[in-house]
């Protein structure tokens, strides 16, 4: 039984022979020399992970507390690959203390460059600068660095609060800015709705007082054709035509009593202000007779 030895899938077996390597064993079932040909260390091919939690400090000398994730596997199954990654360190344990220190110190190489206002903006950087910084030296161990997630940055309680209130009066600031333009839109907006019902109202009132005045320029025109045609049959009837103008001065004084708003009507009844009140009707219609006479 000591002449096979079975590897499970996802893991790779190094043998030796006296202390020296020997080869790769693949997963499966596989015949060794027996009491000559030991396995030396099973080395697992799959993903593995481990979370970090340490402290940096910033340039302007604030500690800035880190939680990541750190992604790795072997490189690949080259046998100097496997020879690296089973002979290069004393135990798994040392492995994995050079791994998370190199990578503590790379990001805290980083950080010390920066200021705290900046860190939370670099996340990503972090993590590039990292890789770049110990991709190749993990390599040389047969290992290879898939991912490095910063999954907190936190800082002292006292920056956290000073951070939480720049937040907040920033968001006041915005909120104030925002209103007021909001309230200057509105008021714009207002201003020009009630521009716009100025011009409205006064086109409406322009239109209509051109309608008033076309009503009665039709009125007069009507009013001057039955007074033409009631003053040409009198004439021909051999009347005086004076009496068109005084019926007509009747009718405005009627029309005066029914339509007035006032409660009293003065007219002077005397025979002189008749007589005077003839006069001046018979003289306009003389001039209206003149007029009709030169058009």
């Amino acid at each position: 039984m000591s002449s096979f030895v079975a590897v499970q899938q996802g893991t790779i077996a190094v043998t030796t022979v006296f202390g020296k390597y020997q080869r790769v064993l693949s997963p499966g079932l596989t015949f060794k020399i027996p009491f000559v040909e030991k396995v030396y260390k099973r080395i697992s091919i799959q993903n593995r992970s481990v979370e970090l939690e340490f402290q940096a400090i910033t340039l302007d000398q604030a500690n800035v507390y880190f939680k990541a994730m750190l992604l790795y596997s072997v490189l690949n199954k080259e046998e100097e690959t496997i020879k690296n990654v089973a002979f290069k360190f004393v135990d798994e344990r040392s492995f994995m203390q050079a791994l998370i220190r190199t990578i503590e110190g790379s990001i805290r190489g980083f950080v010390a460059t920066k200021r705290q206002a900046e860190v939370l903006s670099l996340r990503r950087d972090i993590t590039e600068h990292v890789k770049e910084q110990i991709d190749r030296g993990l390599e040389e161990w047969g290992y290879h660095l898939q991912d490095l997630q910063m999954n907190d940055i936190t800082f002292d309680e006292a920056i956290m609060r000073s951070m939480a209130q720049v937040v907040a009066s920033n968001n006041l600031k915005a909120a104030a800015e925002n209103e007021g333009q909001a309230l200057l839109i509105t008021k714009t907006k207002s201003a020009e709705a009630e521009g716009n019902a100025i011009k409205i109202a006064a086109e409406a009132e322009r239109q209509a007082a051109q309608l008033r005045g076309q009503g009665v320029a039709l009125f007069r025109e009507e009013v001057a054709k039955g007074m033409s045609v009631a003053a040409k049959e009198m004439q021909a009837a051999d009347l005086d035509t004076s009496v068109i103008l005084f019926s007509m001065w009747t009718e405005a004084i009627k029309h005066f009593s029914e339509n007035s708003k006032g409660n009293v009507i003065f007219l002077d009844g005397s025979s002189e202000s008749m007589d005077h009140t003839m006069k001046q009707l018979m003289g306009m219609n003389k001039l209206h007779a003149a007029n009709q006479g030169k058009a």
